[in-house]
């Protein structure tokens, strides 16, 4: 299961600075809705984004993913234009407090990505994977910005005004490919395409994501999870992240929540350490940063005894 080499470092160009990772790195969840699965409502007010923020920071987060969206299943969309609105409203309060933070933006509009470019964010992260805006790849593009490209079939670029991918978006997550057949050859392909594609457009920092509970039965999830060393070692110049935490994969298996699904997470996230992923996306920030820490130890004393 394990990677020849455990941890590839990198690098990302974020504006005027080249970030460099020489060990997993944390992006922490911060859901400013009132509806995300497990911590909506948490974090809508100025104040409890801040806070949020700068506890995440005291816990060694190395990201701070910032969504104002839900993407739960019969989560409420919001328009693009509203989207950017408050999604630029959040990222400004969040880089004034902290300035040296790198920050991401959830998002799968073009327009909401620019806004929140402009106000100071750093990633798009879109897990529409350019498929639910025709706009988005062109954006990245012009705004030389690193792009998490995820995994989801289930897009369609002819809708640049989003009115249909509203539907697509919730419904994306309960469909399969093929029930209970493994995802990884699509995951596989679909990346394919689309890395060569922004590659072409001048894209340098690209992010892959396989995308954990989208378009995939539970048994696939936990197939493609299997194999995740293999897009490590496929797409060698582009860095591994895995979002896994607290999902349905997690806690539909266990028979619990997403509140009770934390050692299932950190387990999930071992596994997925293991096999070299290089980014992991969570709530816990100092959960993941304990695993890292732990995973780290290991390898490095396996390696100092050979």
């Amino acid at each position: 299961m394990m990677c020849n080499n455990y941890f590839l470092p990198f690098t990302i160009r974020c504006g005027e600075r080249l970030v460099r990772y020489d060990s997993p790195a944390v992006m922490g969840i911060l859901n400013a809705t009132v509806d995300s699965f497990y911590d909506g409502g948490r974090y809508c007010t100025e104040d409890q984004v801040v806070a949020r923020a700068e506890q995440m920071v005291a816990e060694g987060v190395d990201i701070i993913d910032i969504g104002v969206v839900s993407t739960r299943p019969g989560a409420v969309m919001l328009t693009p234009d509203e989207e950017a609105r408050r999604l630029s409203k959040v990222v400004d309060v969040v880089r004034r407090r902290l300035p040296e933070a790198v920050l991401s933006v959830d998002t799968c509009y073009a327009l909401p990505a620019r806004a929140a470019v402009e106000a100071g964010a750093d990633i798009i992260n879109d897990i529409g994977g350019g498929l639910f805006d025709a706009e988005m790849f062109r954006t990245v593009a012009e705004l030389h910005t690193p792009y998490v490209l995820m995994h989801n079939p289930y897009g369609c670029a002819d809708d640049p005004a989003g009115v249909k991918h509203i539907k697509r978006l919730s419904e994306s997550q309960n469909q399969t490919s093929e029930l209970d057949g493994d995802p990884t050859p699509d995951v596989i392909l679909k990346l394919s395409e689309s890395v060569a594609k922004l590659r072409t457009m001048g894209v340098a920092d690209i992010i892959i994501d396989p995308g954990f509970g989208f378009s995939k039965s539970l048994n696939q999830n936990y197939s493609l999870l299997g194999r995740i060393g293999e897009l490590r070692e496929l797409f060698p110049d582009c860095p591994l992240l895995v979002a896994l935490s607290r999902k349905s994969m997690i806690y539909r298996l266990l028979d619990t929540t997403p509140e009770d699904a934390l050692t299932g997470t950190v387990a999930l996230h071992t596994v997925a350490l293991m096999q070299g992923a290089q980014v992991l996306r969570v709530h816990d920030v100092r959960a993941a940063r304990q695993t890292i820490a732990v995973i780290d130890k290991l390898i490095n004393s396996r390696q100092s005894v050979l």
